[in-house]
C-alpha cells in the first residue's frame, strides 16, 4: 500500500461522516456499546487514541461492530502501528509524520491519516504521496483561518482538523473547501460513558452528523 493508496483509503473513511469521534477510553466494557451508539447515530469512523492501557483492547472490541470503521490514533512508533493493526484497526491517525512511521504503515497495509500543521509539513507529505491529512493541533495552529490560508496555495490537499474542534466551531472548519471532516471528543462525554447513557451519546452523534 503506497502513500497514495493510503491517502485514498483514509479519504474514503473520513468521508463517511462530517465528524470522526476522537475517543480516550479507560474501560474496555464501554467500547462496544459506545461504538454501537456512535455508528447508530451516523458516525461510523471512530478514532481510539493509544493514550490508555485499555486502548488496544477497546479497538479489538469495536472492530466487530457492524458498519463501523475503528482506527487507532496517536500512532507514534512502528510498534504502535503493528499493535494497532493486530488489534483490528482499519486505519491509523498520527499527530505528525516520520519516515519510520510512514514505512511501518506501508508494511502493515494500514491506511494513515498523518498530521501536519504548517505549509512545509503539508508540502513534504504531498511530495511523498499523501493528499489527505490531519490538521493538528487545529485551534492552536490558527484554526479555520489558518487552514483556509494553507488551502489557497495547496488546494489539492484535504484535511481532517482535530485539536480544539468542538460543537461550537465545527461549522467554521466544515465550511472550508479543503476540509472533508473534523475530529472531536464532544460526542462521547466521559460522564455519559460512565453512566452507560448510550442513548444520549447516540443523540449527540446524530446531532453531529446533521
Amino acid at each position: 500500500m503506497t502513500p497514495l493508496d493510503q491517502s485514498k483509503a483514509a479519504r474514503e473513511i473520513a468521508g463517511q461522516a462530517p465528524v470522526i469521534p476522537v475517543l480516550v477510553l479507560d474501560d474496555t466494557a464501554h467500547a462496544r456499546p459506545l461504538a454501537e451508539a456512535l455508528v447508530a447515530g451516523g458516525l461510523p469512523a471512530l478514532e481510539v487514541t493509544l493514550r490508555t492501557p485499555a486502548a488496544l483492547d477497546c479497538i479489538s472490541a469495536m472492530a466487530n461492530v457492524h458498519g463501523g470503521f475503528v482506527g487507532a490514533g496517536t500512532l507514534l512508533t512502528p510498534e504502535d502501528v503493528k499493535a494497532a493493526k493486530a488489534a483490528g484497526a482499519t486505519f491509523g491517525v498520527s499527530p505528525g509524520a516520520t519516515d519510520k512511521l510512514i514505512q511501518a504503515c506501508i508494511d502493515e497495509d494500514l491506511p494513515l491519516l498523518p498530521g501536519a500543521a504548517t505549509a512545509t509539513e503539508v508540502m513534504r507529505l504531498l511530495e511523498v504521496g499523501f493528499d489527505m491529512l490531519k490538521f493538528f493541533p487545529a485551534e492552536a495552529s490558527g484554526g479555520a483561518p489558518a487552514l483556509k490560508a494553507i488551502g489557497a496555495p495547496i488546494p489539492q490537499v484535504s484535511f481532517c482538523p482535530t485539536g480544539g474542534v468542538s460543537l461550537a466551531n465545527k461549522a467554521d472548519y466544515l465550511g472550508l473547501s479543503n476540509v472533508v471532516c473534523v475530529g472531536g471528543s464532544w460526542v462521547a462525554p466521559k460522564d455519559k460513558m460512565a453512566a452507560g447513557d448510550w442513548s444520549s451519546i447516540e443523540d449527540l452523534a446524530r446531532a453531529a452528523r446533521a
